[in-house]
């Protein structure tokens, strides 16, 4: 009776030791496609993030909507069913941050260095501040680049947008930005674009070329203009109940990976733009138009004053600020 006591202690106590060494899991869900700058960027963290744990942790990726539809996944990830997001800044808005918003203002950021001195400064770490109160933590920023317009006719003026049904995310700021040129906006997930595209469900779309090209929209789209109008970037978020129950040393392990995998993500996001636009003209199905001087003011001239007209919902403030810190990093 003594030894079998003993055995059924051991085997307990193999039993809680085995559970204790089980990889903690987290689950990156994601919209795009593996080989976009967001995709490669998430399977870096995840090599990143295992070496560094020695295997206590475990990064499953699951790309192109695999788990969840740009709607759904804010709220998986505040329930808990996945751990970690990288989702477009526009999405924030919809979550009642309408801060974020500000991200997708047309003309707001003249260049990457102008960018880069708002994210990585205190405006973009207060940003990432207001989510806590929404259970997230946000742990970084991602690149993807500057958008360009395409259709199936020419957009070279803002009068060419007349009549035309465009894709946008759901962002009043985009809504405003496409009706200030004349189209009508389409809130569409992003997983369902290119059968839109093709069915002519909307006549076209806004995205940076990488986007673009690794979902075939290139294909169902006749003209592409390399307005660079707008930036799209992410927000690397994660539960945040999650994440302050991990062990002090696992969750330093893991804000290392992050900041290694934002350095790589930054530094392949413009080069992946610029090869998808190259393989875009390669084929041979889509026209690249590039705006003139006088073309790029005359939509500067249409569309800047969104950012007055956003002022009431995003805040004057801080549009203000952000015109500020761009301006002097020029």
């Amino acid at each position: 009776m003594h030894i079998k006591s003993l055995v059924v202690a051991l085997a307990a106590a193999v039993s809680i030791n085995a559970w204790a060494q089980a990889p903690i899991v987290i689950k990156f869900s994601h919209v795009v496609a593996t080989d976009t700058p967001k995709g490669q960027a998430a399977e870096r963290f995840k090599a990143l993030a295992e070496k560094a744990t020695n295997g206590r942790v475990k990064v499953e990726v699951y790309p192109n909507s695999q788990l969840y539809k740009d709607k759904e996944e804010l709220e998986a990830l505040q329930l808990g069913a996945v751990q970690m997001l990288a989702p477009s800044l526009a999405k924030f808005g919809p979550l009642g941050v309408k801060e974020f918003e500000a991200f997708d203002l047309p003309y707001i950021f003249p260049s990457k260095m102008a960018l880069y001195s708002v994210t990585e400064g205190p405006i973009g770490k207060g940003l990432l501040k207001k989510l806590e109160p929404k259970g997230i933590t946000g742990l970084a920023y991602w690149d993807n680049g500057f958008k360009v317009m395409s259709a199936n006719k020419p957009l070279h003026a803002p009068a060419d947008f007349r009549g035309q049904k465009l894709r946008i995310q759901s962002s009043k700021v985009l809504d405003a930005q496409m009706r200030a040129l004349g189209a009508n906006p389409q809130v569409l997930a992003f997983s369902e674009v290119y059968q839109a595209l093709q069915t002519g469900v909307v006549d076209g779309t806004e995205n940076p070329p990488s986007n673009m090209f690794t979902q075939k929209m290139h294909e169902v789209q006749k003209h592409v203009t390399l307005s660079n109008h707008g930036y799209l970037g992410y927000a690397v978020i994660v539960n945040k109940k999650f994440w302050d129950g991990l062990p002090a040393d696992i969750r330093t392990s893991l804000e290392k990976a992050m900041a290694e995998a934002t350095t790589f993500e930054k530094a392949i996001a413009q080069r992946d733009n610029d090869l998808a636009l190259e393989a875009i003209r390669k084929t041979g199905k889509t026209a690249i138009y590039t705006l003139t001087a006088a073309e790029q003011a005359e939509w500067r001239k249409v569309l800047l004053p969104v950012q007055k007209q956003m002022e009431s919902r995003i805040g004057a403030e801080l549009i203000g600020s952000i015109n500020k810190t761009a301006a002097a990093a020029k």
